[in-house]
C-alpha cells in the first residue's frame, strides 16, 4: 500500500469553479464502469461525514453506516434481542431503545460490543451490497463507506481506496463539545474502542486535513477523488 499523502495548503476553488470541475470529472468517468469503493476513516470529530459529503457532491453515493446501524436498532427483532440480553433498562421512558445507554455498555465492554456487532453487521452487509449494486446500475462514479469502525470490521479490504481524515485534537474536541456535548474523557473513551489514529493513518491510502473551510476541504477531496479514479483507470489498462 502506498504511503499516505497529505494534500493541504492549496488555494480552494470558488463554489462555481468547484461545481464546474466536478461536473467535468463526472462526464469523464465511464458510466459503464463499476463504482469505485472508498472508505473514510479518522478520529472522533475529525469530519469523516464532511468528507463523505464532499464526495457526494462529486456524484458518489454515501453509505452512512452509523445512521444505518442506528436505524437497525428500531427493528423489532433487534429490540427484542437486546432486551433479552440487558433487560428493560435498555429501554427509554418512551419504550424505544436508549442508544446512550447502549453506548455506555458497548464502549466499556469489548465482549458486549462484539456481540452487538455480530447482531447488526450482517444486516449492514446486506444493505451495503444492495447499495453498491444500485449505484453500479445508475452509473454512480463511486460509493463511500462512512463507518466508525471501518478498519476494525475489516471493511477496508473491500475498498479500492481509504481516506484518513486528519484534524488536530483541540479542533476535534471543540467539535464534539459543541455538537454532541462530549468532554475530553468521553472523546478518549470512544477512541479507545477503535484502532489508534496512527494505525489508521498508516493503513490509509490518502490523508486529507480538515481544519479549514468546507470549500477548502472539498477542494482537497476533489483532487484525491480524481487521483483515485486515475490510478484505477491506469491499473485497468495495465491489466
Amino acid at each position: 500500500m502506498p504511503a499516505p499523502r497529505a494534500l493541504s495548503g492549496a488555494r480552494a476553488a470558488s463554489p462555481v469553479q468547484w461545481l464546474a470541475m466536478s461536473v467535468q470529472e463526472n462526464l469523464n468517468h465511464d458510466a459503464s464502469a463499476r463504482p469505485v469503493i472508498i472508505g473514510v476513516v479518522g478520529g472522533v470529530g475529525a469530519g469523516k461525514s464532511a468528507v463523505a459529503a464532499c464526495l457526494e457532491r462529486l456524484g458518489c453515493v454515501v453509505i452512512d453506516s452509523d445512521a444505518r446501524a442506528k436505524a437497525k436498532l428500531n427493528h423489532p427483532a433487534v429490540k427484542a434481542k437486546l432486551v433479552s440480553w440487558w433487560g428493560d433498562d435498555v429501554l427509554g421512558v418512551d419504550g424505544r431503545l436508549d442508544r446512550e445507554w447502549i453506548a455506555s455498555i458497548v464502549f466499556q465492554d469489548a465482549a458486549e460490543r462484539r456481540r452487538l456487532e455480530e447482531l447488526i453487521h450482517p444486516m449492514l452487509t446486506d444493505d451495503r451490497a444492495a447499495t453498491i449494486a444500485d449505484s453500479a446500475a445508475t452509473g454512480a462514479p463511486g460509493v463511500v463507506i462512512d463507518a466508525p469502525l471501518l478498519m476494525e470490521a475489516g471493511l477496508d479490504a473491500d475498498c479500492d481506496a481509504v481516506i484518513f481524515v486528519d484534524a488536530p485534537r483541540d479542533v476535534r474536541l471543540r467539535r464534539v463539545s459543541e455538537g454532541r456535548a462530549w468532554d475530553a474523557s468521553e472523546l478518549d473513551r470512544r477512541e479507545s474502542a477503535q484502532f489508534s489514529l496512527e494505525k489508521k493513518r498508516e493503513r490509509a491510502d490518502y490523508v486529507v486535513v480538515n481544519a479549514g473551510t468546507t470549500e477548502e476541504l472539498c477542494d482537497e477531496v476533489r483532487r484525491v477523488f480524481r487521483e483515485i479514479l486515475g490510478k484505477l483507470s491506469r491499473n485497468s489498462i495495465e491489466s
